[in-house]
Parts: C-alpha cells; structure tokens; sequence
C-alpha cells in the first residue's frame, strides 16, 4: 500500500507502507517477568457540547474502558489517571477522580486485571501558593478517592509542593505524612521537567544527584510502604544510579521514553519494571517482545522493541509534554476510537508533518495493527489539515 505524505523540505513524497495484514490478538493473556504498567489515554466524546479547551470534556466512558480491556489482554496493568490521561493539561480532578471509580468497577469484572491510580493535588488553585498542610490535606482527598474505589495510589509529582518547598525537608514533611497515612502500598511518581516544567528542581534541588538523596532518603525510611518509584529524567544513567539504591523490594520502574528499551532488559547493575505511556501506543509490540524477554529470548526482544524506541522519541520529542497528541493519533489510526479529538483541544498541539512521521515509524514498527484502515484514516486527515490528497 502507498500513500503520500509529507517531507520535511516542504515536497510531498509516495511511501510505502511494510504493514499488510491486521495482527492477530493473542489467544491467552500473556505473562511477563517484568512489571509493566501501561499508562492509558482517555477517549472524549466530541459529539456533546463542552469547552474544548477546558478540563471537564465529555468522555467516552464505552471506548475509554474498552481500551484499558485491551491492555489487560495483551498482559499490562494500567496506570489510570496518569499524565498520558492528560491531567492537568485537558482532565481536572473532578473528571480523573471518576475515570478511576470506572476504571477500579471494570478492572474487578475482568480476571488477572490490576490497575494503580494516580493521586495528587491537582485541585488546588495553581494561582497561589499553598501550605505545606495544605498540600498535605490535598493528597491526602485524592489517595482517599483511589482507597475508597479499591484502587492503589500512585502518589504523583505536585506542582503546587515544587512551589511551596523551600528545602528538601519540605518534601520529606509532605511524604511521610502522605506514605504514613496511605492504607496501601504507594508507588512515587519523579517526573521531570522536560514533561512540565514546573516540576523543575523537585525533591528541593536541581541537582540530580542532591534530589536522589533526598528521595532516596524518604524510600528508606518508607520501604515497607512502597511498591516501587517511576523515574522520568529521559536519562537511563540516573535511572540505574537510582536503582542500584533502592532497598530490597521496592522496584524501579522506568518512565523514560527514551531508553525504555536498554532498562527494561537489564545489566549487570539491574533490571528496570516499567509504567510507560508509549506502552499506550505499542501494546501490542511491547507484549511480544516482554513474552520474548520472560523466555530468554533477548535478541528477539530487541528485534521488536528497538523500532519502537524510534518511534517513541518522535512521539516524545520536545515540547515532550504534547506527546499525548501522538498517542491518541495512533489510538484513532487503529481504529480503538472513531474520531481524533482530544481533551484540552491538544490535538492541535503537533504538525501534521510531526504525524507523518509518526505514521511511517509506527509503521516500520508494526504498531499499525490495522493498516488498511490506518491507511485511510492518515489520508482523510492529511486531506483535511494538509491539503494533500491521496
């Protein structure tokens, strides 16, 4: 099949596309040696009226939980109510707070399905600051939410904690408070500030290494309480210099989407589990090469995951916090949703030229599981905001 797409001298170029035929699920859930969280994307429903740019979209509640049953099928937990969910860019807490009352009742009619939710403070006003009890109080209604539903909380970066902290022990104030009064196992969220830059210098310093020791500090003293912390520098170096120092039974799981690939697999120094978004994108991919990994088949694992770490970096290319825009393309070419827009109207955040490339490393990465129909649907959208006809 060919179709033309855009180049980036301005010229329109023929590509063929490798994919012929749609992949074939797996007859029986798969299962992995590494924990792998996919970070899911919410489905909107564009044909209710509300404020595209707003944070209170109508959902699509059907086709939001159908894909959340895909993943479970292809062997993933998911982390619900995440970044890759968009909150606080396009989800507030009123609508995340009932995609996780969803998304706890439908994992429990499913067998094997295991989900964590993401809890944090993000209902408070960002346009002042906060006390640190504040902050407290604020956690402590969004890890209530997730505990009452039956969920496991994921206890997310807070911007408004970046803003009030004035040293690491401001931190470790607000997540011993949190982590004490949590009726379960927490996992820590470190997201950087290429994904929202008002993250920037967490942990109370911008000093990686500083901020290591300080999160390592609060893991240490909380380690019967901590399932594991999510790292997302983009950087595997600080990854494996934090993972060599987390205490017995606390687990790593990789956040970056760039060198998930290197981590996941493992060295002398460790292994990495995973709580990805682009597994949001490369489910079907990523199953098989953790099948491949859990059987010890490595050269198979990286046959299939390395065309899909080309993928990601384009998804995640900077500005990286748009790449949910990428995401919920794939979703739409795939035909998991019957339209392309998005919560906060972030649709429009990337160029068309962003997702022909998209398209043609999805492809090379045998992401498009249904490349007929991605065939037509890349076309209808480059007709529509590219002018070029196919």
């Amino acid at each position: 099949m060919k179709i033309n797409l855009p180049e980036h001298d301005g010229a329109i170029g023929t590509y063929v596309m490798q994919q012929r035929e749609d992949a074939v699920a797996p007859a029986t859930v798969p299962s992995f040696n590494r924990i792998a969280y996919a970070a899911a994307h919410v489905v909107v429903n564009p044909r209710f009226a509300y404020e595209p740019w707003g944070d209170s979209p109508r959902v699509d509640w059907d086709a939001t939980l159908a894909f959340r049953e895909y993943l479970y099928g292809l062997g993933f937990k998911v982390a619900e109510a995440m970044d890759t969910a968009q909150r606080g860019m396009g989800i507030g807490w009123p609508t995340a707070a009932e995609l996780i009352r969803r998304s706890v009742a439908h994992a429990r009619t499913i067998p094997g399905a295991d989900l964590a939710c993401g809890a944090g403070t993000d209902h408070l006003d960002n346009t002042r600051r906060h006390s640190l009890s504040d902050i407290i109080a604020a956690y402590g209604e969004q890890f209530e939410v997730v505990e009452s539903a039956g969920g496991r909380p994921v206890m997310m970066a807070s911007r408004a904690l970046c803003a009030a902290a004035r040293s690491d022990d401001d931190y470790k104030k607000v997540y011993d408070a949190v982590i004490s009064a949590s009726r379960n196992k927490v996992v820590l969220h470190w997201l950087g500030d290429a994904f929202d830059a008002s993250l920037a210098g967490y942990w109370g310093s911008s000093d990686v290494s500083t901020a290591m020791a300080t999160v390592l500090d609060i893991i240490r003293q909380h380690s019967g309480k901590i399932e594991g912390i999510k790292m997302s520098l983009l950087n595997a170096e600080y990854e494996r210099q934090l993972r060599a120092q987390l205490p017995e039974g606390v687990a790593m799981f990789t956040g970056d989407d760039y060198n998930y690939g290197d981590l996941i697999a493992g060295d002398s120094t460790g292994k990495s589990h995973a709580l990805l978004g682009i597994f949001d994108p490369i489910a079907p991919v990523a199953s098989r090469a953790l099948v491949a990994l859990a059987a010890g088949d490595v050269d198979r694992y990286y046959a299939l995951i390395t065309p899909t770490v080309a993928l990601s970096r384009e998804l995640f290319v900077a500005p990286t916090q748009y790449y949910k825009a990428g995401v919920v393309f794939l979703a739409w070419l795939n035909g998991h949703q019957n339209h392309f827009s998005m919560a906060g109207g972030m649709q429009s955040a990337r160029s068309a030229l962003h997702y022909a490339d998209v398209f043609r490393k999805a492809d090379a990465a045998g992401v498009l599981i249904r490349p007929e129909l991605a065939r037509r649907r890349m076309g209808e959208f480059l007709s529509l905001h590219a002018g070029i006809e196919n």
